[in-house]
């Protein structure tokens, strides 16, 4: 439910750091730099880092005591003095992700360094998601997981990392939603929600942000300065990462890339949503008298759609281009993957068009960005929730997001 700030814009950043807030930034940094560079020596910690040699010693030592990190076998043979590689531990934490979507819902259990220890997976597909029943549904699940957890693994776990698509919106009126849903959904506070029914730590964080933030942890290095995320599913969500840090607002909806007005091919406005969705396809399906294709689409048959499919993807693409140069324009970022609820075949496909219609458009921007197909998966989102959670717990500087103190 959105709730009016009562803090002025300026307010943050006005704040002083206290000498803890400061040794929590430095302990945060040198987290940071282990998981993204795993391996990385305790030399080049200090020198990427700008911490002196003796902090960085006793950072590292106090985040191996607590199990955070592993040390690997001293490298010799080099110049200066020999080098101690440092990775993350992967049972040094834990966290659920929940990701309540337009027509399913997805649960899963990941380990510190991202990997999936345990999920359920689309397993409950549905017309359009329902307050009075989905939060249920999705407890059972996380009921099933937790009870699969051992005793450490408990300890450790950080809580719930639950995504959607904003509060849905009018759009669930597309997909044959009662009347009033919507205003129902507008209430909802998705984390005191999901935290009521499951009595864990829950944090929310809109599905398109959560899937940029899996596109860019999943992107070797060196990771791009910006980078937007565009995923087409039941309907498109978009987000952006900018310097390392989410573009989220003050409402955490920014980088609603579906939400844009596009010229569609007869050059009137259009929607993004109902232009290049999943939603538009069978929208289009349906309209040549065939049944409407239903469950997961990675499982339709495609190939019996060919005909309507390949006109989906003109179409698609000449939309996608325009929300890619209305993105890169708005947010400056450095690379745009496209990703989606698709077979790989035909996400290469939906890419191939995006980038032909993108190549006759007028171009005025001075670093036109590269579009590329998504490395997160059809389940960018879901990964990117608990991800995010134990971000801001062990590794964000923005201390002040979750948590002042990390988990002993």
């Amino acid at each position: 439910m959105r709730v009016e700030p009562e803090t002025d814009a300026f307010e943050p950043i006005v704040r002083g750091i206290t000498q803890n807030g400061v040794r929590l930034a430095n302990e945060r940094a040198v987290l940071t730099l282990i998981a993204g560079r795993p391996g990385v020596s305790n030399a080049d910690i200090a020198r990427r880092s700008g911490l002196g040699p003796q902090t960085t010693a006793r950072i590292l030592a106090e985040l191996e005591t607590r199990e955070l990190i592993l040390r690997g076998d001293v490298l010799r043979g080099r110049r200066g003095q020999p080098a101690t590689p440092y990775r993350l531990n992967p049972r040094g934490g834990y966290s659920l992700g929940v990701e309540i979507g337009w027509q399913h819902f997805e649960v899963l259990l990941q380990d510190m360094t991202g990997q999936l220890v345990a999920a359920t997976r689309r397993c409950y597909p549905y017309p359009y998601p329902d307050p009075d029943t989905v939060f249920a549904a999705v407890a059972t699940d996380v009921g099933t997981l937790l009870a699969g957890l051992t005793p450490e693994q408990s300890s450790r776990l950080a809580g719930i990392g639950v995504t959607s698509p904003g509060h849905f919106g009018p759009l669930l009126d597309r997909l044959g939603a009662p009347e009033g849903l919507a205003a129902r959904w507008a209430k909802v506070d998705f984390a005191e929600q999901l935290a009521g029914v499951t009595n864990l730590p829950t944090m929310w964080v809109n599905s398109g942000s959560a899937a940029a933030w899996r596109e860019i942890t999943v992107h070797p290095t060196p990771r791009p300065m910006g980078l937007a995320s565009i995923f087409v599913s039941t309907f498109v969500a978009g987000g952006v990462v900018s310097g390392g840090s989410l573009l989220e607002g003050p409402h955490g909806n920014a980088g609603d890339v579906g939400a844009i007005i596009v010229h569609d091919r007869s050059g009137g406005p259009a929607n993004l949503h109902l232009v290049a969705s999943l939603h538009a396809l069978a929208q289009r399906v349906a309209a040549s008298g065939l049944p409407t294709p239903e469950g997961p689409a990675l499982k339709w048959n495609w190939a019996e759609l060919e005909s309507h499919v390949a006109a989906w993807l003109e179409d698609a693409g000449h939309a996608l281009a325009q929300a890619v140069l209305t993105t890169a324009a708005m947010s400056e970022v450095d690379l745009v993957c496209l990703n989606g609820d698709l077979p790989d075949a035909i996400r290469a496909r939906l890419v191939e068009s995006t980038l032909r219609h993108l190549a006759r458009l007028p171009v005025l921007l001075a670093h036109p960005p590269r579009v590329v197909a998504g490395k997160a998966g059809p389940s960018a989102a879901v990964y990117g929730a608990a991800q995010l959670l134990l971000f801001r717990r062990y590794f964000s500087r923005a201390w002040e997001l979750f948590e002042a103190e990390p988990a002993k």
